[in-house]
């Protein structure tokens, strides 16, 4: 019964990026300057988030279980690796990076989600909530980015659904190999933590920044703050 609900709890909070990119679908107002600016804030505040992502959760995994070199390693494998990716992308006119940077935050983190909840259900269910809270502003984000680089409405909002399926299928995964070989679990996370920040810098936050408009960017500082909240209520 605890692998079942751990299960559905993973696909709750990959279901909130679909829930964010339905908002994002069905958000009707004019584009008046405003809106613009809710917009550039949604942007920061799932940069924030990402961030804290990193910072809280991912890359402290690798520096706790791995040696320097191999956190470096790891990490800068990360980078490179989002960075040829990227450039692909940009070659074939195409741009995902909000959608790549949700996905490769969401899959570790529902990786460890599984592995957590071999040992502590209660802290398991905690971080689940906080995965979908991150999950939401990415997934609005997402499908306005998807749709902007000419995807099909319908065909975005397919893949932002089809990601909370993965979500049940990496907990599990975790649960069942990665609770006896954490080594694994932080190599994941470090390179993942590389790729997002790569991500970030490169096409996120740049997406963010309004000319003569102050207040979108906090929404960085607000997403950062989710993530330092969530590390210190699931656990410190």
């Amino acid at each position: 019964m605890t692998v079942v609900w751990m299960m559905i709890l993973a696909w709750g909070a990959g279901v909130m990026s679909f829930l964010g990119g339905v908002l994002a679908r069905f958000e009707g107002s004019a584009e008046t300057p405003a809106k613009r600016e809710f917009v550039h804030a949604m942007v920061a505040l799932g940069g924030g988030i990402l961030v804290s992502a990193v910072a809280f959760a991912l890359v402290p995994e690798g520096m706790h279980r791995l040696n320097p070199w191999q956190l470096a390693l790891c990490f800068a494998a990360g980078g490179v690796a989002f960075a040829l990716l990227d450039a692909w992308l940009a070659k074939q006119g195409g741009q995902a990076s909000q959608f790549i940077a949700m996905l490769m935050d969401f899959l570790p983190e529902a990786l460890s989600l599984g592995a957590v909840f071999a040992t502590d259900p209660t802290t398991g269910i905690l971080l689940a909530i906080f995965i979908g809270a991150q999950n939401f502003p990415e997934g609005f984000n997402a499908y306005r980015e998807l749709t902007a680089a000419g995807i099909k409405r319908g065909h975005a909002l397919a893949g932002l659904f089809a990601i909370a399926f993965l979500g049940p299928l990496a907990a599990l995964a975790g649960y069942t190999w990665l609770t006896g070989y954490p080594e694994v679990n932080a190599t994941i996370m470090s390179f993942a933590a590389g790729g997002i920040l790569y991500l970030v810098f490169q096409d996120i936050a740049p997406q963010a920044k309004m000319r003569r408009h102050w207040l979108p960017n906090l929404g960085a500082v607000v997403g950062f703050i989710i993530g330092m909240l969530s590390k210190q209520l699931v656990g410190g």
